[in-house]
């Protein structure tokens, strides 16, 4: 009887200690405009889109949108604690540098920026993934070229993933973007959740096991 209830007892202690693979579990985008829904309504975003999905086939994963239109690395940062503390999420997707880049930002700022959000969530045990981001060639050819290279500097300095970034599938296909030249309309959304959903359900995944 007592080796039963030790037995038990030890059973109820690895439950509680080791987090099964069906465990809720949430991730944040923390991005720009190309996150947030520029232009469209917030329901209809990729992120909703994904959202949906996983409602239906994977409802133990959840996903919230703290992206906002305009952002920067600086105010990613500057609210970082903010969207930690309502949220609680096991996992941050940041998906911001594009508004650094398109103003000419200097790299070791933007660079300062991602490292200091991801060691702030890495010291909250928040898991991270980080995304490529590219602009265009207007700010000529040597800041183009660092740029795009300062976000896989930071995915291996702090061994986080570097997710493909989505835009580069769209951009090249008017119909898939607004009048503006720079945001995904509507019809791009579908796309880019099509692409995005495995790539953060895989994350999502590698959390649970954790």
């Amino acid at each position: 009887m007592f080796n039963k209830i030790l037995s038990n007892s030890f059973l109820i202690i690895l439950l509680l200690v080791i987090r099964p693979a069906s465990a809720n579990v949430s991730l944040v985008v923390l991005g720009d405009s190309l996150s947030a829904g520029y232009g469209i309504s917030q329901a209809d975003t990729w992120v909703a889109d994904i959202e949906r999905r996983w409602q239906r086939t994977h409802p133990e994963f959840s996903i919230i949108n703290a992206s906002i239109s305009g952002d920067t690395t600086q105010g990613g940062l500057n609210r970082l604690r903010d969207v930690v503390a309502r949220h609680q999420p096991d996992a941050v997707f940041i998906e911001l540098g594009g508004n650094d880049g398109l103003r000419g930002f200097q790299i070791d700022s933007i660079q300062r920026n991602l490292t200091q959000m991801i060691e702030y969530l890495h010291g909250e045990g928040i898991y991270v993934a980080l995304s490529q981001i590219e602009i265009p060639p207007n700010m000529g050819r040597r800041y183009t070229s660092e740029f795009s290279a300062l976000f896989g500097a930071v995915a291996e300095q702090h061994d986080v993933p570097l997710v493909p970034f989505f835009m580069l599938e769209i951009a090249t296909q008017p119909n898939l973007m607004q009048s503006d030249g720079i945001h995904p309309n509507l019809a791009a959304q579908e796309k880019i959740a099509d692409m995005m959903e495995p790539k953060l359900r895989e994350i999502l995944q590698h959390v649970a096991t954790l």
